[in-house]
């Protein structure tokens, strides 16, 4: 189990925020070729804000690659984070031990009976939502599940996300269940990353949790 958390964790360092790399990269292409006073001021999706940003003119010249980072900047900047779901520094993943408020991007929380519990991750929220055998509570008292919208930061109802997995985008504990708010932004993200499938919350199975981190479920 030691080698196997350390594996996931050698692959989070590779794999920790590449949308945050490529808002950095829009910072500096912006400052170096575009007319800020043009950009676009909205935007849901990154490929809508990409035709936008075409559209205006503002950095004339550069490859798509850069106008792709343009907007994730822009994204990223219209989605500040202090709409994201609010981490305590101290506060540890009952499942695997990790400080959650390190990994804002995959922050998830459980409210049960007025105490919460965050987790680094929807795989391992899951683990402790459906393996009661592990996890012992009263699930009649949960009264509240939050995920993280990958693309926006912001929190997301648990049970009304549309989940992307199998995509080469990995989490702090390796293997993920990428969470989005709208069918159509884990559409675009599941095409740009080679996801495999799209889910909602009751198609997470405990056969499905277990296959993330390559573990057969018998029972």
């Amino acid at each position: 189990m030691r080698k196997l958390l350390i594996f996931f964790f050698a692959i989070a360092l590779l794999n920790s925020a590449p949308l945050d790399r490529l808002a950095k990269r829009g910072k500096k292409v912006i400052n170096l070729f575009c007319e800020p006073s043009k950009l676009p001021k909205d935007g849901a999706l990154v490929e809508e804000l990409v035709q936008k940003i075409k559209e205006s003119n503002a950095c004339e010249g550069i490859s798509d690659k850069d106008i792709k980072a343009v907007a994730t900047y822009l994204l990223s900047k219209n989605h500040h984070h202090s709409t994201q779901i609010d981490v305590p520094k101290d506060a540890k993943c009952p499942v695997c031990g990790m400080f959650v408020a390190k990994y804002p991007r995959w922050a998830a929380v459980m409210e049960i009976d007025g105490k919460k519990f965050y987790f680094d991750g929807v795989k391992d929220m899951m683990k402790y939502y459906i393996f009661d055998g592990d996890f012992k509570y009263n699930r009649e008292k949960i009264s509240k599940m939050e995920v993280t919208n990958y693309y926006t930061l912001e929190p997301i109802d648990a049970k009304k996300a549309f989940y992307v997995i199998g995509s080469n985008i990995y989490g702090p504990m390796g293997n993920e269940l990428i969470p989005f708010s709208t069918l159509d932004e884990a559409k675009n993200f599941l095409k740009e990353h080679n996801g495999k499938k799209i889910i909602k919350f009751n198609e997470i199975t405990p056969k499905l949790v277990l296959s993330l981190d390559g573990v057969e479920y018998n029972q």
